[in-house]
């Protein structure tokens, strides 16, 4: 067992990513205004990308390469539209997500410092742990935030039910109207996120196998990615749940303010399961949300950096400090410039995660599919069935949102 944990990794940094907005904000607020009507949502968007994600690990592991090499042997214009889609879309997703945090953290800590001192104070926080502990301390410091994380969400989510004394209604739901489509849409655009962060997957398989002298093999990787996405298919139910059995018909409804959003959503648990609970909650809703800050800070600028030495065909040796920089300081220029209201910034970031969401499922299936992956390691027929399927639903539902703009 001890020897599996120390193998276990890449698949805790996808939990870490992926266990943030997409659960602490979005599925609380599915709980909060639909209650448990929208769990097919839930259960069907982690079906129907499932193969996507974990054609990641299975190609980094059986390859010894990560996807952006993959797709360069695909040919130049897909790592091309790759870097063009990243470029466009990491600051508002690493925005969205550090902004959430430090809204957090200043309800846990006290509002003595306002929620733009704390972005930096956060941001510069990962910076630090990130430069200097590296791929190694983000390893360690992901176990122990993951294990948190679990523990504390789940014993609030086992209070939330002892303390309901209603009947729970799992009669499931359609929305109808623009208002509850482009809800649904954002709600699945992140859950349990991005396809992008398939790419990321794959490049801390290659770094944990180039750090760690417990080398992960293709069974153990993609035990290790299961582990983890079985995490945030769990951890999503049990966001859900505590939406619908602490809000759901309480009339409740969420400020867009980050400040304000993380005191109203940890008073309204903690008026629910009592004053116990507050630290607990407290607790799990920071870890939820600085592991993904943490985890976006690595792999945006990693996987930059990567696909532009791909291109231009030479490293840079400075170029994942240079883009963690950028990175910084656009999240910054959006934040303090652009666009501060939290509800907008999560809305834009999550729709178009999931519109770019058809890009990378057609990417990554024809890698996997195709000669440069060995044959023993290519989809079995189950898995091709279900890629084809999810391929299909991506683009029509995404087709489906731009009918109704």
């Amino acid at each position: 067992m001890k020897q599996l944990i120390q193998k276990l990794g890449p698949g805790l940094l996808f939990a870490g990513a992926a266990i943030g907005v997409s659960h602490l904000v979005q599925s609380t607020r599915s709980g909060a205004d639909f209650g448990f009507s929208l769990l097919w949502a839930l259960l069907l968007v982690h079906l129907v990308k499932y193969p996507f994600f974990q054609f990641g690990p299975r190609y980094a592991s059986a390859t010894g390469e990560n996807l952006l090499e993959g797709y360069r042997k695909l040919g130049n214009g897909i790592l091309k539209i790759y870097g063009i889609l990243t470029f466009l879309t990491m600051f508002t997703i690493q925005s969205a997500v550090t902004i959430v945090t430090a809204g957090i953290a200043t309800s846990l800590f006290g509002n003595f410092i306002s929620v733009k001192i704390w972005t930096v104070i956060i941001l510069g926080l990962c910076f630090i742990i990130l430069n200097i502990g590296k791929y190694k301390l983000l390893d360690v410091l992901m176990k122990v935030i993951i294990i948190t994380l679990t523990l504390t969400t789940l014993a609030a989510t086992l209070m939330a039910f002892y303390n309901f004394n209603s009947t729970i209604k799992i009669a499931q739901y359609i929305p109808q109207g623009s208002i509850e489509i482009t809800f649904l849409i954002a709600f699945m655009g992140w859950m349990p996120a991005p396809l992008d962060v398939s790419v990321w997957q794959s490049i801390w398989t290659i770094e944990k196998n180039k750090t760690s002298v417990n080398k992960l093999d293709t069974k153990t990787a993609l035990l290790d990615f299961n582990i983890g996405y079985m995490g945030t298919v769990l951890l999503g139910i049990c966001f859900v749940s505590l939406g619908a059995l602490t809000m759901h018909g309480t009339g409740t409804s969420f400020s867009n303010s980050a400040g304000v959003f993380s005191v109203e959503l940890i008073e309204i648990y903690t008026e629910s399961l009592g004053s116990w609970a507050y630290l607990i909650i407290g607790v799990a809703a920071f870890t939820t949300m600085f592991s993904t800050t943490l985890t976006t800070l690595d792999a945006s600028p990693r996987s930059m950096n990567k696909t532009i030495e791909l291109i231009f065909k030479k490293p840079f040796k400075k170029g994942y400090l240079g883009w963690s920089l950028t990175l910084i300081l656009g999240t910054l220029i959006i934040y303090f410039y652009f666009l501060s209201d939290m509800g907008r910034l999560i809305k834009v970031a999550t729709i178009l995660s999931f519109l770019t969401a058809p890009f990378y499922a057609l990417a990554n299936y024809t890698l996997i599919c195709s000669k440069y992956t060995p044959k023993q390691w290519r989809p079995s027929s189950f898995m091709h069935v279900l890629s084809c399927f999810g391929i299909l639903f991506l683009i029509c539902f995404s087709g489906w949102y731009l009918t109704i703009l």
